[in-house]
């Protein structure tokens, strides 16, 4: 009987640098001067590193978008053919190393490794088409085909901005102090226009409880719902006093969200979005008013 290939979210590259890039985010925004986060990502994702060489290829397998079956195939083949030339030994060494160091470093482990992971099924299923591509054991061949549909399926997805392009690690590595901050911020807000990247006050409140409840769903939508309510009285209140008409739209338009803010269990990306948004429209209109 052929042998399951069981996933481990501690030992997947591609969610470790997930997770770490996540707690730059918040240790950016709680203005943590020396973040270990940024010192693991640095050493332990650096372009000449194992890890480093396995999360490129998990970053090529999750962001590119092809319209043809035909060559997502032949990108999987690809990958798992730069897969074959890591050094696993040293690959799983410093895999150890880190995850020793996360252990560490953040005394809440738990909620460290339990934060909800966009995409989550395709890194498990790359992770496991990596296992079965590397291991000596013998596993199912049914499940070797599924993983391997679960990352075409992906890479032939319709809707391009499914998932943006985060920064490629050369770009990343070359200007480290710059670009930490930006991806950060891109990892958590995908869809925000990056003209709104200086975030204000009530942005960084929302990113920050964003990053806190990551895994408290019942928090993060309570939290939603009461500044939804709120933005939407304050942001009704403003209509009287606007004459500019563009203005007035973009005050309608962002009132008739309201339902669709607070609506399912689960705060999604797009929900975090529209409300950073309306904090940008509330900065606009002041502006406006003060003028």
């Amino acid at each position: 009987m052929n042998r399951a290939i069981v996933h481990s979210k501690l030992k997947n590259t591609g969610i470790l640098f997930e997770l770490l890039t996540r707690q730059i985010t918040a240790d950016i925004l709680n203005n943590n001067k020396n973040p270990k986060s940024v010192d693991l990502v640095k050493k332990y994702f650096a372009k000449n590193t194992q890890l480093g060489k396995e999360w490129k290829l998990y970053h090529i397998l999750t962001t590119e978008n092809y319209n043809s079956e035909t060559k997502a195939d032949k990108l999987v083949d690809a990958v798992i053919n730069s897969r074959q030339k890591l050094h696993n030994a040293d690959l799983r060494r410093e895999k150890y190393n880190l995850i020793k160091e996360i252990k560490e470093a953040f005394p809440d482990v738990n909620s460290f490794f339990n934060a909800r992971i966009p995409n989550y099924k395709v890194y498990a299923s790359i992770y496991k088409m990596f296992l079965g591509e590397t291991s000596v054991e013998d596993y199912g061949p049914d499940e070797i085909v599924n993983n391997r549909y679960t990352i075409m399926e992906n890479i032939v997805r319709t809707d391009k901005n499914k998932i943006k392009e985060l920064k490629t690690s050369n770009d990343y590595f070359k200007k480290q102090d710059r670009d930490l901050q930006l991806l950060a911020y891109e990892i958590l807000v995908e869809k925000f226009n990056s003209k709104y990247n200086t975030l204000n006050k009530n942005q960084k409140v929302l990113l920050r409880e964003y990053i806190n409840n990551v895994s408290n769903t019942n928090g993060l939508r309570e939290f939603v719902n009461a500044e939804v309510g709120r933005m939407a009285k304050l942001l009704t209140s403003y209509m009287k006093h606007i004459d500019d008409k563009i203005t007035k739209i973009k005050l309608k338009e962002a009132i008739n969200q309201s339902k669709v803010l607070t609506k399912g269990k689960i705060v999604k990306d797009d929900q975090i979005v529209a409300l950073m948004r309306w904090y940008q429209l509330e900065k606009e209109i002041i502006n406006v008013l003060n003028r």
